[in-house]
């Protein structure tokens, strides 16, 4: 225990000092780590506890984005409104699109987030009267917390993170719940969970919503981080970014949400500096993480330990 709590205080000390040590650019990134961690974590609840693969998570981070946008800049109204508006939209589109999209199963389901990600992003494009289309809305203020501004990302980083890390506690209490537990029956078999009187469809309908939440609080995250948002930042692609994130991290670990969102977001940033063959390259990484490390990199480290224990203890006997 007290080994535990010397590794718990060394790690809160590297963090506090990281963005103080490092070059600003590397700051930015640790800013965007925790983002898409915030993203990512909603995913992740999906994917590991329910089973369900979304490809819609894009969708609600650009409705973040663009409320805090829209309400900062085209209203004039302080920033936490553009957080609550997002958040009630995203949280009341999921609840609605939800509800029917969430009663198909397997790739059937993944099928239709993509669908839903694919149209939201082409109404981003189109309704250019509200998101400003390829040009999008710049001159978002930076947030300002009675006073102080976070304008540099080591301002903004300590924020980010205290918001990430809220996000983790509240996963970790729903995950160790009642419900968390029907999730996880949910996933492991949905006929004996329907046996149980369980209610399937509300109980994947609420973690989606939840999951929106995530989604839309991150991207009013980067809106005010980034100061503007653009229709290229809510594509496709940024879904399968952020389903990645799970995947490569071990979607049922919330520590591992955190190494997926690292390896996401710092290993295409070097890979870059090696020119126009960074892209193959990354392909080929995530490649050998599914392949070689199907539980995540946090599966690998559970193993590792187990397997750690184990010889110990035949070294003791």
């Amino acid at each position: 225990m007290t080994s535990r709590l010397i590794w718990i205080a060394v790690a809160l000390a590297v963090w506090a000092v990281l963005p103080f040590v490092v070059p600003r650019n590397i700051a930015d990134l640790l800013v965007f780590t925790g983002i898409y961690s915030i993203a990512g974590l909603g995913i992740g609840l999906l994917l590991g506890h329910c089973g369900i693969v979304n490809l819609a998570q894009a969708t609600f981070y650009g409705l973040g984005a663009y409320a805090s946008a829209y309400c900062t800049v085209m209203m004039g109204l302080p920033s936490a409104v553009g957080f609550v508006a997002g958040a009630a939209i995203s949280m009341a589109l999921a609840y609605v699109i939800g509800r029917p999209i969430l009663r198909l199963t397997g790739y059937f389901l993944a099928l239709g987030t993509l669908a839903l990600s694919a149209i939201a992003s082409a109404l981003f494009f189109e309704w250019d009267w509200l998101t400003g289309g390829t040009l999008g809305i710049g001159g978002i203020p930076k947030l300002d917390l009675f006073g102080f501004v976070l304008d540099r990302p080591s301002r903004y980083y300590f924020f980010v993170w205290i918001v990430a890390f809220a996000c983790m506690a509240a996963a970790r209490n729903l995950v160790d719940s009642r419900t968390g537990l029907m999730l996880r029956a949910m996933r492991d078999s949905s006929t004996a969970a329907a046996s149980l009187s369980i209610d399937l469809q509300g109980l994947r309908t609420r973690v989606f919503v939840v999951c929106a939440l995530f989604g839309s609080l991150a991207g009013s995250l980067f809106a005010h981080h980034a100061s503007f948002v653009s229709t290229q930042s809510f594509t496709v692609d940024r879904s399968i970014s952020f389903l990645l994130i799970p995947v490569i991290g071990g979607a049922t670990s919330i520590p591992g949400i955190v190494a997926g969102a690292v390896f996401v977001t710092f290993l295409p940033e070097f890979l870059s500096k090696l020119g126009d063959i960074h892209q193959i390259l990354f392909g080929l990484a995530l490649v050998a993480v599914v392949v070689m490390l199907p539980d995540g990199l946090m599966g690998a480290v559970g193993r590792l330990r187990a397997w750690h224990a184990a010889r110990r203890g035949s070294d003791a006997g």
